[in-house]
C-alpha cells in the first residue's frame, strides 16, 4: 500500500512539474525590454552614448536600446520587411529615461531641439525610435541630412532633394507606417509607435556592464 501511495505521489509531482515547465512566462506589452534580447538583426549607433551628437556630450552611461515590448515587436516586424529588400534598421536612440531628458535639457534648454522634461516626450515613454537604414555592406542610405540636423531639409515635406534621397525616405516611411509607427514631420529619422503617447513618462533605468 505504501509503495502504491509513493508511486502516486511521484506521478503527481512529476506531472505537475512538467505542467509548470511547459507554461510560458507572460510579459506585459508595456514592460521595458532590451531590443538585443529579441533580435540580433539590428545595427546600432547610439549617438547619445557618445559625444557625436548635437549636444556634444555623452548623456548615457552605456549604449543600450530599451523599449516597451510592444514597440520592440513592431520594430522587429518592420526590420523583417526591410531585410527582405536588402536593408536593416540602424538605431540612433530608443527609450530615454526622464533623468536623461533632464540632463539634455540642462545642456540645451530649447524646446525646438530638446523636449521639455516637465512634459516628457515619446522617447521617455518607450515608444519612439530614431533610425535610418543600412545596406548589406553596413553603409547608410542617403537620407539627405545627418541625424539630428534641425534645418528644413530634414522635414518629410522638404521637396528640394535628389530623387535618390526622396526614394530612401519614402521606403523608410512606408514600411515603418505599415508596421504600426507614425512619422514626425520635421525629422525623417524619428518614428513613434501608434498610441505611444498614452503611456506614462518613465524613469526606468538599465544596468551597464
Amino acid at each position: 500500500m505504501r509503495l502504491i501511495f509513493s508511486f502516486l505521489l511521484l506521478v503527481l509531482f512529476f506531472g505537475t512539474s512538467r505542467l509548470y515547465s511547459q507554461q510560458e512566462v507572460v510579459i506585459a506589452d508595456t514592460t521595458f525590454v532590451n531590443l538585443k534580447d529579441y533580435s540580433a538583426d539590428f545595427v546600432y549607433d547610439m549617438k547619445y552614448a557618445t559625444e557625436d551628437n548635437f549636444l556634444k556630450a555623452k548623456v548615457y552611461d552605456c549604449a543600450e536600446c530599451f523599449l516597451r515590448l510592444k514597440t520592440v515587436k513592431a520594430l522587429v516586424k518592420a526590420n523583417t520587411k526591410f531585410m527582405r529588400k536588402g536593408y536593416r534598421i540602424q538605431l540612433f536612440d530608443c527609450y530615454r529615461p526622464l533623468d536623461i531628458q533632464k540632463r539634455m535639457w540642462q545642456i540645451v534648454s530649447n524646446p525646438d531641439y530638446v523636449a521639455d522634461p516637465a512634459k516628457g516626450s515619446i522617447h521617455n515613454r518607450g515608444g519612439a525610435v530614431d533610425i535610418t537604414l543600412v545596406d548589406t555592406d553596413g553603409k547608410q542610405l542617403d537620407m539627405g541630412t545627418p541625424f539630428d540636423f534641425f534645418g528644413p531639409e530634414a522635414s518629410h515635406y522638404f521637396d528640394s532633394l535628389p530623387d535618390e534621397v526622396k526614394k530612401n525616405r519614402i521606403l523608410l516611411k512606408r514600411i515603418m507606417q505599415k508596421s504600426g509607427f507614425v512619422s514626425f514631420d520635421s525629422e525623417w529619422w524619428h518614428y513613434n509607435l501608434k498610441n505611444a503617447a498614452k503611456e506614462k513618462v518613465s524613469n526606468t533605468k538599465w544596468l551597464c556592464n
